[in-house]
């Protein structure tokens, strides 16, 4: 019950404890494994239309009414229904959304808390204000962020034609996704998170890309030196109590802090920002009940973000099947990107 007492005035306190109890589990004793750690092992969901952020609109409403998040939620269907959206659009809009609804899952679901945001801190819902640095390096950083072309267009370049693959966006190269973090965020498609755990050991497996964090236990846990970097940072974990608490730092400079959420109110904040060089990660993973847990991180960068932020979200027991992230094997959209630029230039040429 901490983080909706973090979340909510007093006044909405009340209203929310029906709600909340199955999601932040009350009384629930985890069950243990042979190490007697709460055992969390299991695939898990993390898809979710709560915003990341709260909406502008709503000020400091911390949590909708039963009514509003049902008419937020059907908003937020439509709103990620590509099929309708290809429909309404223009033909180069519609060849080049790729993906039809079948393919995408940003899943039907919000928080049972009733949550207007899945940040808990700061308190209104939204990331906290970038700093000077942060702002400047945003359109620096959009050539590599997780979902570029989108990214370019937003700053207003109309052109993209890339020298090379280096230019590419890391999900265009299957170097990273953009939704298996660390930290996880709720996205278009393979919400889905596989966790192994020993006495020693987690291994938090993402669907996406199917990269595999193997998370050494204990605070005897050996970190790499400070010049070591990869893509997903060197984590190492403890248990507080019921909770798994993993660090991760040395990140390399390669990624991004954040991907901001795309703010229609202001295009020129969509997009990757600051450096992931300078980010401290802390992921804090709960059994809250048989088939769900609390995912929550606070994730620090004080030369991109001026203050660090929280963000809280539910992940749910599947028993969905975990499937091969086969990006390179089938990666037309490199390949193509490419050419059609090599065509450009030699267009040009002849031009002049």
């Amino acid at each position: 019950m901490s983080t909706i007492r973090k979340l909510l005035p007093a006044a909405s306190l009340s209203a929310a404890l029906v709600v909340s109890a199955s999601a932040f589990g009350g009384d629930y004793k985890a069950p243990r494994n042979s190490a007697g750690q709460p055992d969390i092992q299991g695939v898990w969901d993390f898809r979710n239309l709560t915003p990341l952020e709260r909406p502008r609109e709503l000020g400091n409403k911390a949590t909708f009414t039963v009514e509003e998040q049902k008419a937020f939620k059907e908003k937020a269907i439509a709103a990620v229904d590509v099929d309708q959206i290809r429909e309404n659009s223009d033909a180069a809009t519609d060849v080049e959304g790729a993906y039809n609804a079948f393919w995408m899952d940003y899943g039907t679901e919000m928080n049972e808390d009733l949550r207007t945001s899945l940040i808990i801190d700061p308190p209104n819902g939204r990331l906290p204000d970038l700093t000077e640095a942060g702002r400047a390096g945003l359109k620096a950083n959009a050539a590599r962020s997780q979902y570029p072309v989108r990214d370019l267009f937003s700053i207003g370049l109309k052109d993209f034609n890339p020298e090379g693959p280096e230019v590419l966006g890391l999900s265009e190269r299957c170097l990273q996704g953009f939704n298996a973090g660390p930290p996880l965020t709720p996205s278009a498609y393979n919400n889905n998170l596989r966790i192994i755990q020993n006495e020693d050991h987690v291994v938090l497996l993402t669907e996406m890309v199917h990269d595999a964090r193997i998370i050494p236990l204990g605070k005897d846990a050996a970190r790499l030196p400070e010049d070591m970097r990869r893509w997903q940072g060197d984590s190492v974990g403890r248990w507080e109590g019921d909770t798994l608490v993993i660090e991760t730092t040395n990140f390399t400079d390669k990624t991004s802090t954040y991907q901001l959420p795309i703010d229609l109110q202001d295009p020129t904040r969509n997009g990757a920002v600051g450096s992931g060089a300078n980010v401290h990660l802390v992921e804090r993973i709960t059994r809250t009940s048989e088939t769900s847990l609390d995912y929550e991180y606070t994730l620090t960068d004080l030369k991109t973000f001026t203050k660090p932020f929280t963000v809280s979200i539910p992940l749910k027991a599947t028993d969905a099947q975990i499937y091969e992230y086969a990006c390179h094997e089938g990666n037309f959209g490199a390949r193509n990107m490419l050419t059609g630029a090599r065509q450009a230039e030699k267009e040009a040429m002849a031009k002049k």
